[in-house]
């Protein structure tokens, strides 16, 4: 009750307050909340409930401490004392102002000082002690996790409530997998963990595109501290998101299951870590040797089915490609076929394929170790690859990109470029197909060539169906219509030749801005949109679409960002100071590995470099990006795991 109530609460007898609160009998020295006084006939008064600030005096003990101090004094001033207070106490709400009003007056500095400190302690009041549990949830609902801890060291009570596992499983789903609308922070979902104990029956899905390249002629010696750059390419990071809501981690294995459950604060609390870890730059590094000459082509993927650990797949000038126990850093096996240097490669559950120098693209059981098809077509080497279930692009040195179909052998070549061909990726255009299919009929077994070299005008709608992106040394990056077999955008910007080449698809991008986003409404205002939801802006219903966004890595020393609908670069990163032969990026982060033997992480929204990393003796020729790791190769043969998990 407020002070300014014109209700007093009768004086409350010492014996009756100690029997309420089950305390030492203790005198009530203030009581401006009222207390009704129930006079029973029985010889057992009905207990009463206290309001919450003398049920706070009992609890802490106040009045037995005051009557401690009271029993110290002199008979004749304990009486004094006594009657002042019984006065006071037995006073109407105007009278006690006026007594109260003419002690302030009475009052020195140092009595002031002391009213300051004692009323700073007895006005404050405890709001989760008279609240329902389910009303001081809502209101904790509210605060981030920072503020969340802090609250968690107020009180027990407060822990209590802080450390709910109700509330913090809100805020993982609001920071796990994505980016924080409110915060700008994003966190890991490090699926590996899931993957590793809960196995699928259906038909393992591709890896993720990993184009590679490196230029070198075949006489050309292995010197990697050569002044002048070496043309080589990348790999992509085999990282996926759930495709549903955010499953419940295993407390025993720290995997997701939706069986008994760790506490949701432990699951934030790990990836946070791993998040902290990368934007202050702190990982630690391993390297893995074996290979006798530059690493060219990477790719690792933490989700097989089995074997039930991380696998990394290696190729280098040496004609090997090697097969690693990323976990442990052992070399698990050695593949040799190849009669020149191996250039690209990409595996799956099943199966791995390899493009050499040599002219051709090899197609291997990987966990055996041998070799089941050898593709030949290219007329050059082949220095890039990309496939999916059933369709492979390859590009080569020959200026081509031979398009497969991994059924038959059939192939069709796309003319166009008009020098090497550096990087290639398919897409799949219509995001409500998982795998829009080819015509059979525009395969040929021997092999037939695109229309023409033209390309469509620059304004052709991007229609539904499988389409094809191509980097090259030309400066260029081209977008194909594989039904057509013609070219229908060119990406024009770089001054260098392009290296490396990402496409993060619609689930992997942030959402798009909604029209006057930046003067939010307060239906809008502070909300975290999910994706494909609509804000309400006014009467206006508007959707909040993601798009496909195209990056790209280059020899003029720039990784740049691309809108694919209008062809323009919507961003530039500086601060490589050689040439960029590998970029790969996720949702949360864009890497970069240059000749200048660095590798940066970059923020992708602000286009700022947050980490450089430095260990490399030559220049790093291709990565691969993990949710809390980095997997480099370099022409200085080896091979380094820069991870950042803790």
């Amino acid at each position: 009750m407020s002070a300014n109530s014109s209700y007093v609460c009768d004086t409350i007898p010492a014996a009756r307050l100690a029997n309420d609160a089950q305390v030492p009998s203790e005198p009530v020295f203030d009581d401006p909340e009222p207390i009704p006084i129930m006079e029973a006939d029985n010889q057992h008064p009905p207990a009463r409930k206290l309001c919450v600030r003398h049920q706070r005096m009992a609890d802490e003990g106040t009045n037995l401490k005051l009557q401690q101090s009271l029993d110290a004094l002199p008979f004749e001033e304990r009486q004094a004392v006594n009657a002042v207070w019984s006065n006071f106490s037995s006073s109407s709400h105007p009278r006690r102002a006026l007594i109260l009003q003419g002690l302030l007056t009475m009052c020195c500095f140092s009595q002031l000082s002391l009213l300051t400190e004692q009323l700073a302690h007895l006005i404050r009041i405890d709001p989760f002690a008279v609240l329902p549990r389910e009303v001081s949830l809502k209101v904790l609902g509210y605060l981030d996790a920072t503020s969340l801890c802090r609250a968690a060291q107020v009180t027990k009570r407060w822990k209590h409530l802080a450390d709910d596992n109700i509330l913090w499983r809100g805020i993982c789903e609001q920071h796990i997998g994505q980016k924080c609308h409110k915060c700008g922070w994003g966190l890991p979902i490090l699926e590996k963990k899931r993957a590793f104990r809960f196995r699928s029956k259906s038909p393992p899905s591709p890896s993720p595109p990993l184009p590679h390249s490196l230029k070198r002629t075949a006489d050309q010696t292995s010197d990697h501290h050569s002044p002048h750059p070496v043309k080589r390419q990348r790999s992509e990071p085999d990282a996926s998101s759930l495709s549903s809501a955010l499953l419940t981690p295993d407390p025993a294995t720290s995997t997701f299951s939706t069986s008994v459950t760790r506490p949701w604060k432990d699951v934030y609390s790990e990836r946070m870590t791993i998040e902290r870890n990368w934007r202050r730059g702190r990982c630690t590094v391993r390297t893995l040797k074996g290979h006798t000459d530059g690493v060219m082509c990477l790719q690792f993927s933490e989700t097989l089915s089995h074997p039930a650990f991380p696998v990394l797949i290696t190729g280098s000038y040496d004609r090997t490609v090697r097969v690693w126990n990323l976990e442990t850093g052992v070399e698990l096996q050695c593949l040799k076929g190849h009669t020149r240097p191996i250039r690209a490669l990409q595996f799956d559950e099943v199966k791995l394929i390899t493009g050499s120098m040599d002219c051709t693209l090899k197609v291997w059981d990987w966990r055996r170790g041998k070799c089941i098809r050898t593709l030949s077509g290219h007329t050059e080497g082949v220095v890039c690859l990309n496939f999916d279930t059933n369709v492979l692009a390859s590009g080569s040195s020959d200026s081509t990109i031979k398009v497969w179909n991994l059924r038959t052998g059939g192939a069709f070549t796309l003319r166009g470029h008009a020098d090497w061909v550096n990087a290639v990726q398919l897409w799949d255009s219509n995001p409500d197909a998982r795998s829009p299919s080819l015509d059979p009929s525009i395969f040929d077994v021997s092999g037939s060539t695109s229309p023409n070299g033209s390309m469509a005008n620059a304004s052709t709608k991007i229609d539904p169906g499988k389409m094809l992106f191509s980097a090259s040394d030309d400066g260029t990056i081209r977008l194909w219509d594989l039904n057509l077999r013609t070219c229908i955008r060119q990406f024009t910007g770089h001054i260098g030749q392009v290296q490396s080449m990402k496409l993060l698809l619609a689930e992997e991008c942030e959402e798009e801005p909604a029209a006057d986003a930046s003067k939010p409404t307060p239906a809008t205002e502070g909300a975290v949109s999910s994706p494909g939801s609509e804000v309400e802006l006014g009467n206006l219903l508007t959707p909040q679409r993601k798009k496909p966004v195209l990056i790209s890595g280059s020899l003029d020393n720039t990784i740049k960002l691309w809108d694919i609908e209008t062809g323009q670069a919507t961003r530039t990163y500086f601060g490589h100071i050689e040439g960029v032969w590998a970029a790969a990026s996720d949702k949360m982060r864009l890497v970069s590995g240059s000749h200048d033997r660095t590798i940066k992480v970059w923020s992708r929204e602000k286009g700022s470099c947050t980490t450089t990393l430095v260990g490399h003796q030559a220049a790093v020729s291709c990565l691969a990006l993990g949710e809390d790791k980095i997997v480099s190769g370099s022409d200085d043969w080896t091979v380094k795991v820069w991870s950042f998990s803790g």
